[in-house]
């Protein structure tokens, strides 16, 4: 398993001297990540390992939190994530970008942007109607079902609503370039989130 929690600083391009070809990267902070729990399938029911990140001053935390922590022997940190699967670092240890290597494949987890309440064109790509003279559908969704069968509009049924702002998982993505000085991670490619957001880096094979 490898992964490690970073903080998204935005997007931008890396020319390559040789080739001329221009690569898009994403720019995220990740780490120094200390390992606060170790979980096993013999103690908790299944592997995983537990990451902190984002020191904070220790009234920004609860009770709880900051004893958890200090069972660890971690300072205060913002974020606690989880991930799964079988490791063999230990408590105490700091996962940083180190652990990455420039081609590498990962995955990247975090809460999409938020669109707000939109409509069905671009909430599922839905068509327009059309808008020539005398027509009334041109943005509208259109049928939602029939009044006699089944007399209702069924569960699930793709309308206008709530647009991003959920959990999203970006696959096939690539390692850029590591910076072990400045714990900067490029990834080639866009991930989920706005800038400042909180993401989830891990191997492609985890």
């Amino acid at each position: 398993m490898k992964g490690i929690v970073g903080k998204k600083l935005g997007m931008t391009q890396l020319f390559d001297p040789e080739t001329g070809r221009v690569d898009a990267v994403t720019v995220i902070e990740a780490g120094p990540c200390p390992v606060v729990q170790v979980k096993t399938a013999d103690s908790d029911g299944y592997d995983a390992v537990q990451l902190a990140f984002g020191e904070v001053a220790e009234r920004k935390l609860s009770r709880g939190e900051l004893g958890h922590l200090q069972k660890a022997g971690v300072g205060p940190h913002r974020h606690l994530v989880e991930f799964r699967g079988a490791s063999e670092l230990q408590v105490g240890e700091t996962v940083t970008v180190a652990a990455f290597e420039p081609g590498d494949a990962v995955k990247v987890a975090g809460v999409s942007i938020g669109k707000g309440f939109q409509g069905t064109i671009k909430r599922h790509k839905f068509h327009r109607g059309p808008v020539s003279h005398g027509s009334h559908n041109v943005r509208k969704p259109g049928s939602i079902g029939a009044s006699a069968t089944p007399s209702r509009v069924h569960k699930g049924t793709r309308m206008a609503g709530r647009m991003g702002g959920r959990r999203v998982t970006q696959l096939g993505l690539v390692v850029h370039e590591v910076d072990t000085e400045r714990n900067l991670l490029l990834v080639r490619g866009s991930v989920p989130g706005p800038r400042n957001a909180i993401v989830e880096i891990q191997g492609a094979g985890s």
